[in-house]
């Protein structure tokens, strides 16, 4: 954010980003606002990275390409292996159950 003199001896100068034309002052200061710009840049990569995080299919700021549908994939494998072991779990549970009923009324 720097400001182009356009007639040094008559003290005019223009800012660039709204392209007017003002007399120069001695008792303003002007500061460059460009570090703090690419510094919002970079926060706000990181609050998409952040929300791009809650949905399986996005892709994140430091990760390989090619890898949206990993967190998706790792849920319904992970999903998957404890359904099936609480399954083996409770079937082995209600044959137990089922083989001491049996005993107990003199089945076998």
């Amino acid at each position: 954010m720097s400001m182009i003199r356009i007639a040094p001896e008559v003290h005019l100068v223009m800012d660039p980003d709204t392209a007017i034309v003002a007399e120069e002052r001695a008792d303003s200061i002007l500061y460059s606002m460009d570090p703090v710009f690419e510094r919002m840049d970079k926060l706000d990569a990181i609050a998409d990275d952040l929300l791009n995080s809650l949905a399986p299919s996005k892709p994140l700021l430091n990760s390989w390409p090619g890898r949206e549908n990993t967190s998706y994939m790792a849920g319904i494998y992970g999903n998957a292996f404890y359904g099936i072991v609480v399954g083996l779990a409770f079937s082995g549970l209600l044959a137990l159950v089922i083989f001491i009923q049996r005993l107990i009324e003199g089945g076998m």
